[in-house]
């Protein structure tokens, strides 16, 4: 493994300037550039380029790629999604056009001789960006924030549960009776079995040659699952940072017969989440969450922003809870949020006001593994400039166990529920733009048909003998 790994003698293994990459390319010590775009369901899509056309095409003139616009209109089996604008039977499938930012290039270490550079979409005429992509959906969040004089700053943190074996092997099983790398709970555990200490230390390098250093890796309670915390800093590098995890941890742990899933809940009582940590900033790089007059106090511009976002992520929830197994993940006593709430260092509320001094800010805790980061954060983003443009009061904190209380209204108890308040709320549309509701309402619907169409092992195992 360490050959197939391992990053041309003389390179820069960060992210590639343009006279690197060049240099590289010609050297033959790049041979691929892989051209990424973000779809909705966060996954990495797009083309692998000879690199020598790249560099032609991509740099030396201003070249653009195309790629069918259903790439953003599918459902998470890549099926065409019914009644959305963008693509479908009705347009003949057509293309978009993809403009590569030639300043995210990077390598790709666990591909040897590949580079990745992400893209974005656009109008077929070039012109204008596509609405409905969920990085055109973050940046325009980021825009409007800047309008009234403050920008975001982002920090992640991804859990995953890995298990042993292969992806087909899961598959053959049909990913049931899958055994965990650890067996019991690991909790902050500094003792690890020699295969995930392995794993995790190839990983983590994988992604710092990448551009993408981590701050820390800790095991949780579920068995087999660990979280990787990145560093605090611009949000749309903080939600290319985890889909990079997901690339690199699938890439490492197929190489180690080693199977990690982002699932939300992939068994019974497991819950992974995708913890969003926020904070605001003014033009002159101020922190804005905490009063600078009352030390360990919310501003008031802090005070907005949580209620946005106890006010406006309930119906926006498709975006940061996306499939049915999401909400299995929100249950009692589980770490997960059940109710719209927030508390100061209180890990049983939806929204969390963690740190000290200037470093006060939020952890948004209702997204799960499964989220879209682009999603999740261009939600929340919106969630807060909706509050600090109102002005909206937060209710009081919740003290203690969030889960005895009444306070905040619970969360969605499914997907179905979540959708029906997406569509029938006018408060998406101003946030976000109608064409966008209409567009991830009809991905949410995608979602439901297929599980309402198919039978369950628990319909099997329940009613098989029993009816």
């Amino acid at each position: 493994m360490t050959g197939q790994t391992s990053t041309p003698r003389g390179l820069n293994s960060e992210l590639l300037a343009l006279p690197q990459l060049r240099e590289a390319i010609t050297a033959g010590q790049i041979t691929t550039v892989m051209l990424a775009l973000v779809d909705v369901q966060g996954r990495l899509k797009g083309k692998a380029f000879d690199a020598v056309y790249f560099l032609r095409h991509f740099v030396d003139s201003p070249g653009e790629g195309e790629m069918c616009a259903y790439v953003l209109a599918t459902d998470i089996e890549m099926a065409p999604l019914t009644g959305v604008e963008l693509a479908g039977w009705q347009t003949g499938f057509g293309d978009f056009r993809v403009l590569p930012d030639l300043a995210s290039a990077r390598l790709l270490p666990w591909r040897p001789g590949t580079a990745l550079v992400f893209a974005a979409a656009v109008t077929p005429d070039g012109t204008d960006p596509v609405q409905v992509a969920p990085t055109a959906m973050l940046a325009q969040q980021i825009n409007l924030l800047a309008e009234a004089g403050l920008s975001v700053k982002a920090g992640l943190e991804a859990e995953f549960v890995l298990y042993r074996g292969t992806l087909a092997q899961a598959a053959g099983q049909g990913f049931q009776g899958l055994t965990p790398v650890t067996a019991d709970n690991r909790d902050y555990s500094l003792d690890h079995p020699a295969g995930l200490v392995r794993y995790l230390q190839r990983l983590t390098e994988m992604l710092r040659r990448a551009g993408q250093p981590v701050e820390a890796v800790k095991t949780e309670s579920a068995p087999g699952q660990v979280e990787i915390t990145f560093p605090y800093g611009d949000p749309v590098e903080a939600a290319r940072g985890h889909l990079l995890l997901k690339h690199a941890a699938r890439a490492v742990g197929e190489r180690m017969r080693l199977l990690p899933t982002f699932m939300a809940a992939p068994a019974t009582g497991i819950g992974s989440g995708l913890h969003l940590h926020l904070s605001l900033w003014d033009d002159a790089d101020a922190p804005q969450m905490a009063d600078p007059d009352r030390p360990g106090e919310l501003s008031e511009t802090g005070q907005h922003a949580i209620a946005g976002l106890l006010e406006a992520l309930p119906v926006l929830a498709p975006l940061w809870a996306p499939t049915v197994n999401s909400y299995k993940r929100f249950r009692r006593n589980s770490f997960a949020p059940t109710r719209y709430t927030w508390g100061r260092d209180n890990r049983t509320c939806a929204v969390r006001v963690v740190g000290h001094g200037p470093g006060l800010h939020v952890e948004v805790r209702l997204a799960g593994a499964d989220a879209n980061p682009y999603l999740a954060l261009a939600a929340s983003v919106a969630a807060m400039r909706h509050g600090i443009e109102t002005r909206l009061a937060p209710p009081e904190p919740v003290k203690g166990n969030s889960y005895r209380t009444t306070a905040g209204s619970p969360l969605p108890a499914t997907l179905r529920e979540a959708a029906d308040l997406f569509e029938s709320s006018t408060l998406p549309g101003t946030l976000l733009g109608e064409d966008v509701v209409q567009h991830y309402a009809s991905l949410a619907r995608a979602e439901l048909a297929a599980h309402d169409s198919r039978v369950t092992d628990v319909e099997l195992q329940r009613g098989f003998a029993q009816t």
